[in-house]
């Protein structure tokens, strides 16, 4: 088999970065800071720029607003998702092909993956990754590793929605990795959310093979 591609993101030189990974194939990362652009800003000229094309494709006015709402309700679920410390949100497209190749009828497989950041008590950082699972409700297959980053936890846990909420019933699975910066100060979250409960085996190791490549400074070196 041949080696895979890396392409090195821009954000790589941006000196806020805090933390650095691999994004494994099939992810798109999506643009916060452009989707959640405040009115008048460059960064909304941009987004407008981009959506006249889709909306100029609309066969009707109805089309055109249906369009407009879906952008808005998930510019409000990016958000909420940043009001909780995320900085990073990318959809995943896979082909599920576990049981066949394609041509056998294999269905897309659709994924969400996240990066926040929470803050800590200050203690080691093997302390603070064991709490992060210990002190919630609901977390399984709970294993410890020692990364190249330091030590981290990989959990999973399953939701459902309210039945009052009117959101689809589907069970969610979303597999966590809780890393610990070094400053012993917070931790890194890492999720891959899913309704595809069955692959969780495939998104288990998709996840471990992320946090496999985090490190929390720069690996390029300070001058890239």
């Amino acid at each position: 088999m041949g080696s895979a591609a890396i392409i090195v993101h821009e954000s790589v030189k941006d000196p806020r970065s805090e933390l650095w990974f691999a994004e494994p194939a099939g992810f798109t990362a999506l643009p916060l800071d452009a989707l959640l652009a405040e009115p008048e800003t460059p960064d909304a000229d941009k987004l407008r720029v981009a959506a006249a094309p889709l909306l100029d494709l609309a066969p009707n006015e109805m089309a055109r607003q249906q369009f407009v709402a879906l952008i808005a309700s998930g510019q409000q679920m990016l958000a909420t998702l940043c009001d909780f410390g995320t900085v990073h949100c990318s959809i995943g497209l896979h082909r599920d092909d576990v049981g066949g190749p394609a041509s056998s009828g294999a269905q897309p497989l659709l994924s969400l993956f996240t990066i926040s950041w929470r803050d800590t008590n200050v203690a080691p950082r093997a302390v603070t990754a064991a709490r992060a699972v210990t002190a919630g409700e609901g977390y399984t297959d709970i294993a410890f590793l020692e990364l190249p980053c330091g030590p981290a936890v990989l959990s999973e846990a399953t939701h459902r929605a309210a039945a009052v909420s009117g959101l689809p019933q589907q069970p969610l699975l979303q597999i966590h990795a809780h890393l610990p910066h070094p400053d012993c100060k917070r931790l890194a979250v890492l999720t891959l959310s899913t309704t595809a409960t069955a692959r969780r085996e495939e998104y288990r190791a998709i996840l471990r093979q992320v946090v496999e490549t985090v490190r929390f400074e720069n690996p390029l070196g300070a001058d890239s």
